[in-house]
């Protein structure tokens, strides 16, 4: 097996940190129990040191569009940032195209563009940010130019936490919602990002039902993975798991260090660590 593929991380430098671009709060960082020093940010260089120490030979680095721009508290990481760092390292990164469903058709624009012009390899979506379900008709116009382009879309499922104290919300990313998304896009690969945690066994469901959904080991240190989840990527859901980190939230070598630690049968280890990223995103 070569290098480790981690699928979710986000832009976490010290120009997005100023800026207002990460979504998180110090609240949330002392919540996570992030080192003093990583709070002010972390530059590519200094991250891709990280991601040498863990074996990770490629990074999806997420460009956010976190809810409605015009609502107080969203967000964005400009398109444009994520494909600079990827033109700076091509070996290293590749980007990931977020959705704000509330663009309409500049928004489908932007995506096609993303991924044509820019290379992005696939499409991002944080529906609590929207506060808006993974089956809302808002998305669908997205999915189906996910479709078109021929790219996987990820999203977070589960509950989320407080990431900023001035805007609390909705967990509205219960797994089951994805099992409507399947059946009306079959041809689309979704990802269900973050465990689903609490609800880990129905998004070991939607897994199993649907050959068109996948999840990620992201978010969570894997010391911390629920049983169930761990049973399931180490046998008969070791085509459908995926490994990310959610960066900053884990770190590169402390996820892949915790991950080893599981000791995963080694068919399943590289499935997971790499081969299903690549067949996923088309990377090969």
């Amino acid at each position: 097996m070569s290098g480790i593929i981690d699928i979710v991380v986000n832009l976490y430098t010290p120009r997005e940190v100023e800026l207002g671009q990460t979504g998180l709060d110090n609240e949330f960082k002392k919540q996570v129990r992030m080192p003093e020093e990583m709070r002010p940010g972390v530059t590519i260089p200094d991250y891709i040191k990280k991601m040498d120490k863990a074996g990770i030979e490629r990074s999806l680095l997420i460009a956010v569009r976190a809810g409605d721009i015009r609502v107080e508290e969203s967000f964005e990481v400009p398109y444009e940032s994520v494909h600079k760092v990827c033109l700076d390292h091509p070996e290293r990164f590749s980007g990931l195209a977020g959705i704000d469903p509330f663009r309409g058709m500049e928004g489908l624009r932007d995506l096609e563009y993303a991924v044509k012009e820019m290379g992005f390899v696939g499409a991002h979506l944080y529906p609590h940010w929207c506060e808006l379900p993974p089956n809302h008709r808002k998305y669908y116009p997205y999915y189906a130019k996910c479709c078109e382009l021929g790219i996987p879309i990820m999203m977070q499922v589960g509950h989320n936490l407080i990431y900023s104290r001035n805007r609390r919300l909705p967990s509205v990313g219960k797994p089951i919602y994805l099992d409507e998304v399947a059946i009306d896009f079959p041809e689309l690969k979704l990802i269900g990002i973050h465990i689903g945690i609490p609800w880990t066994d129905e998004m070991i469901s939607m897994c199993w039902k649907h050959e068109n959904i996948y999840t990620a080991g992201d978010a969570y240190a894997p010391k911390y993975w629920p049983e169930s989840f761990v049973h399931y990527a180490n046998s008969y859901g070791q085509n459908k798991v995926l490994f990310g980190t959610d960066w900053p939230v884990i770190d590169p070598e402390r996820a892949v260090k915790e991950f080893n630690d599981l000791n995963f049968r080694e068919s399943a280890s590289q499935k997971i660590l790499r081969e299903n990223a690549l067949e996923v995103f088309n990377l090969s």
